[in-house]
């Protein structure tokens, strides 16, 4: 990716909305979205911008979820300060926004771990949804250092109350010890049942169940297919 210049937000947001079609809209407000791009038109214009550190800061000031959504597509991860970021994640009204700066831009930041704890103690429970999407990760991928015990209590004790997004994210972390540290494996599966948290959620036919038991047994019974 190489940074280019001659693009302005106004040509931005005109190419956007050309591409707003009101039935993608409706799907993704039933998501708390509220944006009507596809997402692979999306990518496909980010594809084109290529890299551009400036536009996509300014494309981030519009507050537009579709604008926001290219600008994490068009940055730089590591080009943002810790405090950017921060302020960042407070404005990411929206779900996808929120999950893309996450995934897309935090995980790749040096500031992710500092980000990391500061987050995982915020009183809001949307950022705090972010603290613990990137202990999953760590879970998931660098886990030394981590309390994995001591995340378990905590999942135990707050997650059957949380509000969605942070229960959601618990949750998520929840399966991941399950999925990765077979030594923690019963007790995570254990915590699952008994809290019940997302045991009915709808899922469709030849996906994974969220539900932390089924999500463990069904990711476990793949890795040892593979073995």
């Amino acid at each position: 990716m190489t940074e280019t210049t001659g693009t302005t937000v106004e040509q931005v947001m005109a190419e956007l909305a050309g591409l707003e079609d009101p039935k993608t809209r409706a799907v993704n407000e039933r998501h708390g979205d509220d944006h009507g791009v596809n997402l692979g038109k999306l990518r496909a214009l980010a594809k084109r911008l290529k890299t551009q550190q400036d536009l996509s800061r300014e494309l981030w000031k519009t507050g537009d979820s579709a604008a926001m959504l290219l600008a994490l597509l068009i940055c730089r991860p590591k080009a943002f300060g810790r405090d950017e970021l921060d302020a960042m994640l407070r404005e990411a009204r929206t779900p996808k926004v929120h999950d893309w700066l996450v995934n897309y831009v935090v995980k790749k930041s040096p500031h992710s771990e500092e980000l990391r704890l500061a987050w995982f103690a915020d009183p809001d429970p949307v950022v705090a949804s972010a603290g613990w999407a990137l202990t999953t990760e760590r879970v998931a991928k660098k886990p030394d250092g981590l309390d994995l015990p001591g995340l378990l209590d905590a999942i135990e004790a707050e997650m059957k109350d949380a509000p969605e997004r942070l229960q959601w994210a618990m949750n998520h972390c929840l399966a991941q010890i399950g999925i990765e540290h077979s030594e923690h494996r019963a007790r995570a599966i254990g915590i699952g049942e008994r809290l019940e948290v997302l045991k009915d959620y709808p899922t469709p036919p030849n996906c994974t169940s969220p539900f932390a038991p089924a999500w463990i047994g069904e990711m476990v019974r793949r890795q040892q297919e593979k073995q």
